[in-house]
C-alpha cells in the first residue's frame, strides 16, 4: 500500500499511528516525546480534514500555511514542521511513499523569526523546554543541562563558560555564586546563581565525580561513548554545538549568545533590576543591557503616569 494510489481514509490513519510510533520510540526524552506526539495527532486531525490528500510538499505548505493563520508562534511551527518531516522520512524508509516525495517533503522550510539586529529571545516556555531537552540518564545529558543552565541562569558567553573551573563557584551572603570570572577587556565580574542553575552543576559534578577538581575546567569533552576526557576542555564551538543540537530538539533556532540575551529579558520581565543585570552580564553600560532586554519608549503606559502629582 502507498498513499499515491489512492488508499482508505482507515488504512492512512491506522498505517500513520503506527509510523508515529516507530518514530517516537527512538526519543527516550519524554519532553522530546510528548512534543513530538501532540505536533503530529494535531498534523493527523488537520490532514483528516482535507479528506486525507495525497501526501506531497504542497500538503505540509499548506499546513504551514494553515498555522501561521491561526496565529500559531514560529517556534511551535517549526517545532510541528521537524516532527512531521521526521514522520514522512520514517514512511519513506517504510515503503509507504516514494523517494521523490519524501524528498519534496524534507525541502519544507520553517518560518523565519522576525529578525531583530540584536539577535533572538526565547519565551520562558521556550527557554524551559531546552533546559528540559536533555537525557539526564546519561552522562552527556547531565553536562549538556549544566552547560544549558549556566548560559540561560548567569548569562555567560561561550568563552567564559569554557573557561570556568569549580574554583569559580563559592558562596557569597549565602548563596551560590560564580565568583571572579574574567571575561571581555580582562574585566572581573561576580553573577549570583539561581538553586536550579547550581542542582544542574552538582548533579554534572557528582556524575563525572574523581574527573572534576578544584581548579580545573568545570566542563569536559565526551568520547564516543559516554566517557569524560579529563583536563580536556570545550570550545566554544562546542558550546554552539550543544546549544543547537537542543535547540533543534524543540524547533527554535537560536545561538548561545540568544540564551544571554534570554536570560537578561526573562530576569528584566521578572522585576530583575536594570543596574544588577548590567552587573550580571558584564556591559559597560546601562544602554547596552537595554539592548538585551529590548526596552523601548512606552506612549501607552509612560514614567510620567506614574508620578502622582496632577494640576
Amino acid at each position: 500500500m502507498t498513499l499515491v494510489t489512492e488508499p482508505k481514509q482507515i488504512d492512512i490513519q491506522f498505517t500513520y499511528r503506527q509510523i508515529i510510533r516507530l518514530l517516537l520510540v527512538g526519543y527516550t526524552n519524554p519532553h522530546t516525546h510528548r512534543s513530538y506526539y501532540r505536533s503530529l495527532e494535531d498534523f493527523m486531525a488537520w490532514w483528516k480534514k482535507q479528506g486525507w490528500t495525497q501526501a506531497s510538499k504542497m500538503l505540509i505548505e499548506q499546513y504551514k500555511a494553515y498555522m501561521v493563520n491561526e496565529g500559531v508562534g514560529p517556534t511551535s511551527i517549526n517545532l510541528r514542521i521537524t516532527a512531521i518531516k521526521k514522520m514522512f522520512s520514517e514512511a519513506y524508509d517504510n515503503g509507504l511513499i516514494p523517494l521523490e516525495i519524501a524528498r519534496g517533503i524534507e525541502r519544507v522550510k520553517g518560518v523565519r523569526w522576525e529578525g531583530k539586529p540584536t539577535g533572538n529571545w526565547l519565551t520562558k516556555e521556550d527557554a524551559q523546554a531546552l533546559l528540559d531537552a536533555p537525557n539526564i540518564e546519561t552522562l552527556g545529558g547531565l553536562r549538556d543541562r549544566a552547560i544549558l543552565a549556566v548560559l540561560l541562569g548567569c548569562g555567560l558567553r561561550r568563552a567564559e563558560l569554557v573557561s570556568l573551573t569549580y574554583e569559580h563557584i563559592q558562596q557569597r551572603d549565602g548563596r551560590w555564586a560564580i565568583v571572579d570570572l574574567v571575561g571581555k577587556r580582562s574585566k572581573k565580574r561576580t553573577i549570583p546563581m539561581a538553586s536550579w542553575t547550581m542542582k544542574a552543576i552538582d548533579e554534572w559534578a557528582m556524575g563525572a565525580w574523581g574527573r572534576i577538581h578544584m581548579g580545573e575546567l568545570l566542563f569536559l569533552r565526551m568520547q564516543k561513548g559516554g566517557e569524560v576526557v579529563r583536563n580536556d576542555g570545550l570550545t566554544p564551538d562546542a558550546v554552539r554545538y550543544v546549544v543547537e543540537k537542543y535547540a533543534e530538539q524543540i524547533g527554535v533556532d537560536i545561538s548561545p549568545h540568544d540564551l544571554r540575551r534570554t536570560f537578561a529579558r526573562l530576569a528584566f520581565k521578572g522585576d530583575g533590576r536594570l543596574e544588577q543585570l548590567q552587573l550580571s552580564l558584564g556591559h559597560e553600560s546601562v544602554e547596552t543591557t537595554m539592548k538585551y532586554v529590548g526596552v523601548e519608549q512606552d506612549f501607552v503606559d509612560a514614567p510620567c503616569d506614574h508620578l502622582g502629582l496632577r494640576l
